[in-house]
């Protein structure tokens, strides 16, 4: 095969990289900012020019014949090295630019990080930035995110973290529902109670407090509870415990706006819930040698915007 062919393949190499790394046409042509239709026309023009099949496609799935898997992996490191090369002189340049994908948990990312993104591309306007609201724990690195905000007590080893700001768990009700029931004094006293939770698993929930002061004594209490209401999102939560259906247990942020207002309050208040969510909120990164300027700019501007917490 002559140069001049050798250099066309290029970008249906690169392209072929990324279908793989994306696991649809769908996916690899969004990443690429390219239409479907012209993603799957350089697929075939790359398996016309290697003539042997390198995608496996069904009506359902994709996945890559062993010729293609070979051909991923013996160019995946030196388009992984371009693409540094070129994101380090991209920074020379001194602005923030460029497509940045975020995934956020979708309550904190809706009450406490669209305002700052919008402050930070006011600031960046070179920056591009699409969100990906989802609380499901995305593989970085294969779904193509730049950058994850995560509500989490350890990241990941293989990653790179910065600590944005502290939260903590709160357990509120509506004025309403403490007036119709007994407010409770104690851990135990929730046991009589409707409480809204968070479903972990499919044993029997279980909250865990410890006294703020060391004059309650140090150990820490568990306490079964039960209501008729869960839901795997705090906002959901946070919403019935407005209407006066129980007592919710939901980190700060989403009780926020809500305890400020007056509309929950705290309940006890001499108790510190522990366990059910972390304690702090990070930025996290897969390794690599060169973070973008882009990301950098992001995470100083999300750790200033939170920096205050959410405390009330």
């Amino acid at each position: 095969m002559n140069e001049q062919k050798i250099n066309t393949l290029w970008t249906p190499l690169h392209w072929l990289s990324v279908l793989a790394q994306q696991g649809s046409y769908t996916a690899a042509a969004a990443r690429l900012g390219v239409s479907k239709a012209a993603m799957s026309q350089r697929i075939a023009e790359l398996e016309r020019a290697a003539k042997v099949t390198l995608v496996q496609r069904t009506t359902r799935s994709l996945r890559l014949t062993e010729a293609g898997e070979r051909l991923v992996d013996d160019t995946r490191a030196s388009f992984e090295q371009i693409e540094q090369s070129f994101a380090q002189v991209r920074d020379l340049a001194g602005q923030p630019s460029g497509l940045l994908r975020l995934t956020a948990p979708v309550a904190l990312a809706r009450q406490q990080l669209v305002p700052l993104l919008a402050d930070f591309l006011k600031n960046h306007p070179d920056v591009r930035l699409e969100l990906d609201l989802s609380d499901r724990l995305s593989a970085l690195a294969t779904e193509g995110f730049d950058l994850a905000i995560r509500h989490t007590p350890r990241p990941p080893d293989t990653h790179v973290a910065w600590a944005l700001c502290p939260t903590e768990s709160v357990l509120v009700a509506s004025r309403a529902y403490l007036r119709r029931r007994a407010e409770p004094r104690t851990p135990a006293d929730l046991q009589a109670h409707n409480c809204l939770h968070y479903p972990r698993s499919h044993d029997m929930p279980a909250w865990t407090f410890e006294p703020r002061q060391a004059s309650q004594g140090a150990e820490p209490v568990t306490v079964p509870v039960s209501g008729n209401f869960a839901a795997n999102n705090s906002e959901a939560l946070r919403e019935a415990a407005l209407t006066g259906a129980g007592i919710a247990l939901m980190p700060d942020f989403s009780a926020q706006a809500a305890l400020r207002k007056g509309q929950l309050v705290r309940v006890l208040g001499d108790w510190k819930p522990v366990g059910a969510f972390a304690e702090t909120i990070y930025a996290i990164r897969p390794y690599s040698p060169h973070v973008p300027r882009a990301v950098v700019a992001l995470v100083e501007a999300l750790r200033k915007g939170l920096a205050p917490g959410f405390g009330v």
